[in-house]
């Protein structure tokens, strides 16, 4: 008997070729130039750490009082996420995420002419109210150009932009609240508001010339690899037929509110460091702006390395529930051995387990929601779970800060931030491995 080689089919070499050429090209095209939006707005959303510094001084700000300013941002945020996302799935990502950055970008440098505790707590909300529907509206975005076993990766690239921002963010904040402090009558922290509003402003024109809405209006693609893409991009959609379509039957779906339940224990986690993170280092005795900036950097550096690996890790097995759980037990690790931590050294460990596994958490959760989520649902659901899983960002520093005050410490709240990841951890392991492993 002879044995026969079946060749592979007429085309099948040529298309896988066509297809890494069109999701390279896609992703040098809009994945770096998203991520420097989110790096700009990340920045102007938690600067707030830093300038409290020396505002809360100057303005006679309790501990528990920044929280609350802190956290409102989220309450904004919560009350225009959904109708936000839905009015950006309507009109374009292009004009709507340009109209979001320039109007965040006005409302940070209205930040230097706060005044008293109550002009603080309505900019923060305000800012919470201009920024609504950005993160969901890029994550809504990317679904258009990647299909699920292609996401977790791009999701972490591009969310990698948040241990950029403090990398470079929390130095840069440091620096220009020393180097500018009583320049023209002004405090330094007036002059980091102003000075970092600015960028959020020039990409909000950028990204409505830069930006193209849908594959199609691509003109930067050739015709072939337009069509590998959008045929990825259908197949899928195809598989989510039986997932709800509607914004009624999205907002009442079941797996709907345990992906909030499960977001919201780990932004409990993640603001409630990265708005307090300045306030630790400095407790464990570091003196300077610029110092506690460039030490506050060290946790991030850890969290920009391991959100790439987990997310590379993530598509190439095809498990999305294991890579949850693990950094986010890591980082309630972290937040406990923080506690009882006796130097700044042991403080900076404690803190990068802390950060890489809390951070890290966020973009490989949303390979979840993703993979069952479409239509007009998807933008509605996408929106829902992040507004209210953000709720947490208002309630994490609200409750560190109170917690402080009560109790003389930043123990209580690191214990806090460590129950919740922890709960966060086991709604994960409700969701059946069938539905996201793909």
């Amino acid at each position: 008997m002879t044995l026969q080689t079946q060749a592979p089919p007429v085309g099948a070499l040529p298309a896988r070729t066509a297809e890494d050429r069109a999701y390279a090209k896609v992703f040098w095209r809009i994945v770096p130039f998203l991520m420097l939006c989110y790096v700009v707005a990340y920045l102007d959303r938690v600067n707030v750490g830093f300038a409290k510094l020396q505002m809360s001084s100057e303005l006679g700000l309790s501990e528990a009082a920044y929280g609350i300013g802190a956290g409102i941002f989220f309450i904004g945020y919560f009350l225009f996420e959904v109708p936000s996302n839905v009015i950006m799935n309507r009109v374009g990502a292009r004009m709507w995420i340009a109209r979001i950055m320039v109007t965040w970008g006005i409302i940070s440098a209205a930040f230097m002419f706060t005044s008293s505790e109550t002009v603080f707590y309505v900019l923060r909300f305000l800012l919470g109210v201009a920024e609504a529907g950005f993160f969901p509206g890029i994550i809504l975005y990317l679904t258009a150009w990647y299909p699920a076993d292609r996401r977790a990766r791009i999701i972490t690239t591009f969310m990698s932009a948040i241990p950029i921002s403090a990398i470079f963010g929390n130095p840069l904040s440091g620096l220009l609240m020393d180097s500018f402090h009583g320049t023209h009558g002004l405090s330094g922290w007036q002059w980091m508001f102003l000075i970092e509003a600015v960028p959020a402003i020039l990409f909000g024109v950028a990204t409505f010339f830069y930006l193209d809405d849908t594959i199609h209006d691509a003109k930067w693609l050739n015709d072939e690899e337009k069509r590998v893409l959008t045929a990825n991009i259908e197949a899928e959609n195809w598989v989510k037929t039986t997932s709800p379509h509607s914004i009624a039957a999205t907002l009442t779906d079941r797996r709907v509110w345990l992906m909030c339940l499960i977001y919201f224990c780990f932004v409990l986690g993640q603001y409630g460091l990265n708005f307090w993170m300045p306030s630790i280092v400095k407790a464990s005795g570091v003196s300077g702006n610029l110092n506690i900036g460039l030490i506050s950097a060290i946790p991030y550096i850890c969290t920009f390395v391991v959100m790439l690996a987990l997310g590379r890790s993530a598509d190439r097995l095809r498990e999305r529930r294991w890579h949850l759980v693990v950094p986010a037990v890591v980082a309630a690790g972290g937040f406990v051995a923080a506690t009882i931590a006796t130097s700044t050294t042991i403080s900076i460990v404690c803190l990068s387990l802390a950060a890489a596994g809390a951070i890290s958490c966020a973009p490989l959760f949303w390979s979840l929601p993703t993979a069952f989520l479409a239509g007009t649902g998807a933008a509605a659901g996408i929106a829902w779970i992040n507004s209210v899983g953000n709720l947490a960002g208002f309630l994490g520093p609200f409750l560190v800060g109170y917690l402080k005050d009560f109790t003389g410490t930043n123990s209580a709240g690191m214990y806090l931030l460590a129950a919740a990841l922890i709960i966060g951890s086991l709604a994960v392991l409700t969701v059946p491995a069938k539905s996201v492993n793909r």
